[in-house]
């Protein structure tokens, strides 16, 4: 009788092996994977090397006024309308929603005028289409002559401009008040060093025929294509499954398509149900439209299209509808957390399910450090009801299958890692092919929080424990201090080129907790008197580290004491540094419980808040939107890129990230309350989108950044529900081993 029961027991297995097996397979011949079943994603595997994007110099603005990406000159007696010598944006007239770039000019004998539009490029954006067409869509408003349209040439990387070519040789087909193809080889531009269509950098209208009269044209969709779009067969319109009413702007959700011949959803809006006027486009994979109407209280009628390559569009769909209606202060914060959550729910890397490094960018570069941060955020998500614990399980279960078969470097994990393969990406350069402490120790705060939070009694969540106990152990922190008598961290090391990097770090920064988890460690400690022979040093090479990044002896030696805006700094340089100091360490690790023999870190962390917020009011650059409800200066994307910001006029050029004021809320809750409301309700209607706000905006050269950030998103969520219950710092400070640390530099104080 057992061994006819072990028989039976043999087959049932052997039938799950094969159920599983089919599962599998029918999953990869779909375009799915079991894994994205275990994760709850439901996006398909992407075989190319890399994503590569259309090479767009204009789709649509955020901002109304000059476009910041263009530039302006004339002569006189020739012009050309411009806002501060920038293209302006219009958004009356346009091919697709919502707007477009409008030039009105004069063209006349002895004088001259010249429109760019420049390539606006940022950090991931790299990996382009190949195109030898530039395309776009043409809008006559004017009884223009063929003759007076503008000339056009293109700029290369190396800021040569090609011949100029006529625009009416390309328009055979010519009308006024009608949106026209142009489609221009880009063989026709002579003397350029133009070899590939990335080799483009600008996009130039200039003066024409003289003719002496005012025209005014516009100009959208301007974009390097290949000559073989394909016309899509748009059979089915799209189904829109809700939409969402907030207080001044609606989420449109669709049920997403992956295909490449489907180029945009485009969206339409009404206030009565019958009248649709387009508001938007989007990424038919997104799956989620933001529409920010900036009217509480009203219903709103949605429908929509698909657009494939050659902007030819489907039926309509069905129509959705909702209510805006006014929010209390509790529940703008729940609207804050989710949105932020969504970009490491919904926007997570697809195969591993942890974060990219920011969206748009590469589909497949995971940001080490932002995925711990979004561990946590994901983990807010279950306590306020976004996801189900359930489906964090799996997730998690992913996350951790995929670290634990990851590239790893004495146990450290490196900056940035191939979510397909696990595998290092040196994105920084050659020499940053290792492993990456700091980065690692953003990720064990987001696992350790994770270990805590799955403590139920099942073979899933015991999975996660277990497997995240081992990541934890297994990082060789003491290897990182490189010689045996080192009283410092080293923040890198690679197989192929050792400690070239040759950094060891010192605080008062974004990395407290390096030196507080490698204290921590239950396998490979370093010894805590390093705490203060090394993070907080007052040798003279940490008095001239913190020097050489603060440009001021204020803070050299960790200790600070200066008064600034008429609070006092105990630790920190300069006037506190970025905001985010204040944020990336202590989004678990609980700062209220960090003491040392200078000062406790949540008092610490309050006055650099404070100092920020006053600086801003007192705001010594005289930027005329600085004050309260915006603040919050810190490291983000910038007109001029990725920067540190500081308060400090020198270090200021005027660019406010929401994520400052708003991860400061246990800091400074009345202040970064009234940050909210003025980012969403004044400026979100180019601040705020799919995950909230994005990364940050600056009115003195009206730019908004296009892209959302991983490390800026996580800490809204996070530091926002701190505030409310304190419940990512309990359950990371439930870690046993963060007792010790503590217990450790309270007593090593020399």
């Amino acid at each position: 009788m057992k061994h006819f029961k072990d028989r039976i027991w043999l087959i049932l297995v052997f039938i799950l092996c094969l159920s599983v097996m089919s599962f599998v397979i029918k999953g990869k011949t779909s375009g799915f994977s079991f894994m994205n079943y275990l994760s709850g994603i439901n996006v398909p595997f992407e075989d190319t090397a890399f994503f590569q994007y259309p090479r767009i110099f204009f789709e649509n603005s955020l901002m109304e006024g000059g476009y910041f990406y263009s530039h302006v000159k004339y002569k006189s007696p020739g012009w050309v309308e411009n806002e501060n010598l920038k293209i302006p944006v219009d958004s009356e007239i346009f091919f697709t929603p919502g707007n477009s770039l409008k030039l009105k000019y004069v063209s006349r004998q002895g004088g001259y005028w010249d429109a760019t539009i420049d390539y606006n490029n940022w950090r991931g954006k790299d990996h382009f289409e190949e195109g030898n067409l530039l395309a776009f869509k043409l809008f006559i408003r004017t009884e223009t002559n063929r003759e007076s349209l503008p000339f056009i040439s293109i700029e290369s990387k190396d800021s040569v401009f090609s011949e100029t070519i006529s625009l009416r040789k390309y328009l055979p087909a010519y009308r006024t008040g009608k949106w026209l193809t142009v489609s221009i080889p880009l063989k026709d531009f002579q003397n350029t060093s133009v070899r590939h269509s990335d080799d483009i950098i600008g996009i130039s209208f200039s003066q024409g025929k003289a003719d002496g009269n005012t025209n005014e044209i516009y100009i959208d969709q301007l974009e390097i294509t290949p000559d073989d779009e394909t016309t899509a067969n748009l059979k089915n319109a799209p189904h829109l499954t809700r939409a969402s009413g907030y207080e001044r702007h609606v989420d449109v959700y669709w049920d997403t398509l992956y295909s490449s011949q489907y180029r945009y959803i485009e969206i339409y809006r009404s206030e009565d149900g019958k009248n649709f006027q387009g508001v938007g486009i989007s990424d038919p994979s997104r799956g989620l439209f933001t529409d920010y109407t900036g009217i509480p209280n009203q219903k709103f009628y949605y429908r929509a299209k698909w657009l494939d390559d050659k902007y030819d569009s489907s039926e309509f769909s069905n129509t959705v509808d909702t209510l805006t209606h006014l929010m209390s202060d509790s529940a703008l914060l729940r609207m804050v957390q989710e949105a932020s959550f969504r970009y490491y729910w919904n926007g997570a890397e697809p195969n591993s399910g942890m974060t990219l490094e920011d969206i748009p960018g590469r589909k497949h570069m995971i940001a080490t450090g932002a995925s711990g941060f979004g561990m946590m955020a994901v983990i807010v998500g279950v306590k306020r009801g976004f996801i189900s614990r359930q489906q964090a399980v799996k997730r998690f279960t992913r996350i951790v299958h995929f670290l634990q078969n990851a590239d790893k470097f004495h146990g450290a994990f490196s900056h940035f890692i191939d979510g397909r393969t696990g595998k290092v990406i040196p994105f920084f350069g050659k020499y940053d092919d290792g492993g990456d402490l700091v980065e690692t120790s953003f990720l064990m705060e987001g696992l350790l929080t994770a270990r805590q939070f799955f403590d139920r009694n099942n073979y899933a969540e015991k999975f996660i424990r277990d497997g995240i106990t081992q990541l934890w152990k297994d990082v060789e922190w003491n290897w990182y201090t490189r010689f045996p008598d080192s009283n410092y961290l080293y923040w890198h090391w690679s197989p192929d080129y050792a400690w070239h990097i040759n950094h060891r770090f010192v605080g008062f920064n974004e990395a407290m907790i390096t030196y507080l988890l490698a204290i921590a460690s239950p396998t490979y400690a370093i010894k805590p008197d390093l705490y203060y022979k090394g993070w907080a040093s007052q040798t003279p090479y940490a008095q001239q580290y913190r020097i050489n990044w603060g440009g001021t002896k204020s803070g050299s030696m960790y200790t600070n004491g200066q008064t600034f805006y008429g609070i006092k700094l105990k630790v920190g340089v300069s006037s506190g540094g970025p905001l985010f100091f204040t944020h990336y360490s202590y989004m678990g690790f609980d700062p209220h419980a960090i003491s040392d023999a200078y000062t406790n870190y949540f008092e610490n962390n309050r006055s650099i808040a404070l100092i920020n917020y006053r600086y801003c009011l007192e705001n010594p650059n005289r930027f005329d939107y600085y004050g309260k409800g915006v603040w919050g200066i810190t490291a983000s994307d910038g007109p001029f890129g990725y920067n540190a910001h500081e308060p400090v006029a020198a270090r200021d050029d005027g660019t406010i990230a929401p994520t400052g004021a708003i991860s400061s809320f246990p800091y400074t809750p009345e202040q970064s309350m009234e940050a909210l409301k003025v980012f969403y309700r004044r400026y979100g209607k180019f601040l705020w989108g799919e995950y909230g706000f994005r990364d940050a905006f600056n009115l003195k050269y009206n730019w908004c950044a296009q892209i959302y950030m991983g490390l800026n998103q996580a800490p809204q969520a996070v530091m926002i529900e701190n505030y409310r219950s304190g419940f990512i710092w309990d359950l990371f400070m439930k870690n046993p081993e963060m007792k010790k640390a503590l217990d450790d530099i309270r007593q090593d104080v020399h």
